[in-house]
């Protein structure tokens, strides 16, 4: 019995023994906890950084506008008290304004006895890159380092009572020429109409007047004249107008547009109050002519500052939005000057930190031809077509035109409400750019089925296919479907079907070519491929899925309807390997270019079909059955090739429409002026088919070749 008693006090003096221990170690750890919470507590978990590191950290929130971060870290008793306020308002000023990034800091020199770092800063502002050497200090306090903040730790020479400037110089926007040195697009003059507001008589009546001149509403007129800084003697802008010149009034005969213009102004002026000033813009001469291809620029929106962010844009920059403006926005904007400087209390300059020179945009050089681009606008203004003209032996793309079309200058003046409607509803579509779409190309594919039959061997360009009058069908598994034609000939040989432009022959044509060599000849032409061109032009195609379906497809195609489009510029291009031996040219719009290749196809066909081809075409033109006879001059060697596309929804449709095609080029590669021209008019069915075409190229024509 005693010794089992002794047995239990000694468990009993383990386990007591047992539990101090555990519990003297718990309160051990907890204590250490404890003080260690204490610790991170005290020094916000970063303070135990040391000064090198406190300040690689401090200089990484900058650019990212962490200003409060910044401040966390400060010692403010020995940064004189600084307020939050005072800090971010001072930093996120000077910072933000010179727009700093990629802020690189490399430390040179730690001194942790006096706290002193030494370092070289370098950032990227909105003139260029900024560095220099520059110290800080740091000091010990009961939470650790602290970093001690002045005004020269932005800059090594910035006081508290000094301001950091940016100046900038506003680059000019360079201009687009012609090939003649024309101006295309570049600096003009406009009138801006406003108002002195304390110059007014009859305050509600002027308004009503002046917003039925200008067709705005009076309430746009009533918010200008309410804005915050308009003073009684403020000139208060309220619409651009164009600038009327005197030389324009004193021509024999000044358009009526420039006659209504100047009414209009000087019934503004007759207004107490209203005022014209002369504002530059930009300003395109040829209008209406070139719109679809110079295009426009206008003020840059919110949208336009975000995507464009880093790219030197303001409030009060302009951007291109279509057309040689948007495609070549870049090189025409040019970069603007800026310097970065310390001034001081007085203003002035006390530090040149960064300098950025101005540098103007480039004077894009065109290949086009002005004097042509507004005959071929003139010629067909009235009408909706496009037109195409380019040098065949060289690629050089001469005109592009798109009818009807709008003013660019209208763009620049800003358009009311009122016209931006009616340039959206016009149902003849004057914004919509017809030479980059894609179009039932007719019988003007005829000398491409030609060629391709030729060179393939599978067409005797001297057999006899017979004629079958008006309509044909190859059998009676066609059904009710026929291929007709205006124009059979006899015989029924390459050369005459081309120069009478028979239907029935180049439908036969496709189908001795058969599906695989149409498809395959069709694609190393070029079609369901890019242009290789400045401008993005819809890619031409021979079927809706890029493979002929069916027989009555095929032959179809052989005679350019079917599921055909073709792009006006890519029927140009192709019609130059008739001109050049085969070799389909290369088109380009900017003059100067680097171009690696004269010919984007070359030998598309062999020289020999090239050239057989090209005669039949001269004899369109030459013969007087020909359909291009019209356009014959003695003069001078042309071919060409006409087209009438016919729209209809099936082969019994009497309402469809009827698209009109009209290509030419000169024949002989020493003409004095040689040209490529491919016209298009939609609605020709009342007036003469292509025929309406050929007359009115021939005109242009004429003045082309006699130089204007």
């Amino acid at each position: 019995m005693i010794k089992n008693k002794r047995k239990k006090k000694k468990t009993f003096r383990f386990f007591l023994t047992l539990f101090a221990v555990i519990f003297v170690s718990t309160a051990l750890a907890g204590a250490g906890l404890l003080l260690a919470a204490r610790w991170m507590n005290q020094n916000g978990g970063k303070n135990h950084e040391l000064p090198g590191e406190l300040l690689k950290r401090y200089m990484s929130y900058i650019p990212e506008k962490e200003y409060e971060k910044m401040y966390d870290m400060l010692d403010l008793q020995a940064s004189g008290g600084i307020s939050f306020d005072a800090f971010v308002t001072r930093n996120s000023a000077i910072y933000e304004g010179i727009e700093v990034k990629d802020m690189k800091i490399t430390v040179t020199s730690v001194d942790e006895d006096h706290g002193t770092v030494g370092y070289e800063s370098e950032f990227g502002t909105a003139a260029g890159t900024i560095s220099f050497p520059n110290s800080a200090q740091f000091v010990m306090g009961e939470e650790g380092y602290g970093l001690v903040w002045t005004d020269s730790l932005i800059f090594p020479k910035l006081r508290a009572t000094d301001k950091v400037r940016l100046s900038t110089v506003q680059a000019q926007r360079g201009e687009i020429v012609d090939r003649n040195g024309w101006v295309l697009a570049g600096k003009g003059v406009a009138s801006s109409v406003g108002v002195v507001p304390g110059d007014m008589e009859n305050r509600d009546e002027s308004i009503g007047r002046i917003a039925e001149l200008l067709d705005i509403s009076t309430s746009s007129i009533e918010q200008a004249l309410s804005a915050s800084w308009v003073t009684d003697d403020a000139f208060v802008p309220l619409q651009m107008l164009p600038k009327v010149e005197e030389l324009d009034l004193m021509t024999m005969a000044p358009d009526e547009k420039t006659l209504k213009e100047q009414r209009r102004q000087e019934a503004l002026l007759e207004i107490p109050g209203v005022m014209l000033s002369d504002k530059e813009v930009r300003t395109y001469p040829l209008g209406e002519s070139a719109a679809h291809l110079i295009g426009y620029v206008q003020g840059v929106t919110s949208e336009d500052l975000t995507e464009h962010a880093g790219e030197g844009y303001t409030t009060g920059s302009v951007i291109g939005k279509s057309g040689v403006e948007a495609l070549y926005e870049k090189e025409l904007k040019g970069q603007n000057g800026c310097r970065i400087y310390i001034a001081d209390e007085e203003g002035n300059m006390k530090e040149e930190l960064a300098y950025l020179p101005v540098q103007n945009g480039r004077r894009i050089e065109l290949t086009i031809d002005a004097r042509l681009q507004r005959e071929l606008y003139e010629q067909f203004q009235e009408d909706k077509g496009c037109s195409v003209a380019m040098d065949p032996y060289t690629g050089e793309v001469l005109a592009l035109v798109s009818t009807p079309s709008y003013d660019s200058n209208d763009f620049i003046m800003g358009l009311t409400d009122a016209q931006w409607t009616a340039l959206n509803e016009d149902e003849d579509k004057p914004m919509y750019n017809r030479f980059r779409q894609t179009w039932c190309p007719g019988s003007s594919f005829k000398p491409l089925t030609a060629a391709i039959g030729l060179e393939c061997g599978a067409v005797n360009p001297s057999e006899d296919y017979g004629n079958d009058g008006r309509r044909w069908q190859k059998d009676e598994s066609w059904g009710s479907y026929f291929v007709t034609t205006l124009h059979p000939c006899d015989p029924a040989t390459m050369e005459n079907a081309l120069i009478q432009s028979d239907n029935i022959y180049f439908a036969k044509a496709a189908l001795k070519i058969g599906v695989d060599e149409m498809q395959n000849s069709m694609k190393q032409l070029g079609f369901h491929q890019d242009i290789p061109f400045e401008i993005g032009m819809r890619q031409s195609q021979y079927s809706n899925t890029e493979l002929i379906e069916t027989e009555l497809q095929l032959a179809d195609s052989g005679y350019g309807q079917g599921q055909m489009l073709i792009n006006p510029l890519h029927l140009a291009c192709m019609y130059t390997a008739f001109a050049n031996g085969g070799n389909i040219v290369q088109p380009y719009l900017t003059l100067g270019q680097q171009r690696d290749n004269l010919y984007w196809q070359k030998e598309a066909f062999s020289r020999e079909t090239a050239n057989q081809v090209r005669d039949m075409m001269i004899k369109v033109v030459s013969d007087s059955e020909g359909t291009g006879h019209k356009a014959y001059r003695e003069d001078i060697t042309l071919a060409a090739k006409t087209g009438t596309a016919e729209i209809k929804a099936s082969q019994g449709d009497k309402n469809g429409t009827e698209l009109g095609w009209f290509s030419i080029f000169t024949a002989d590669r020493d003409a004095d002026r040689p040209i490529l021209l491919v016209s298009m008019v939609e609605d020709v069915k009342e007036r003469s088919g292509s025929g309406y075409v050929v007359k009115g190229v021939n005109e242009v024509l004429d003045a082309w070749f006699s130089g204007f």
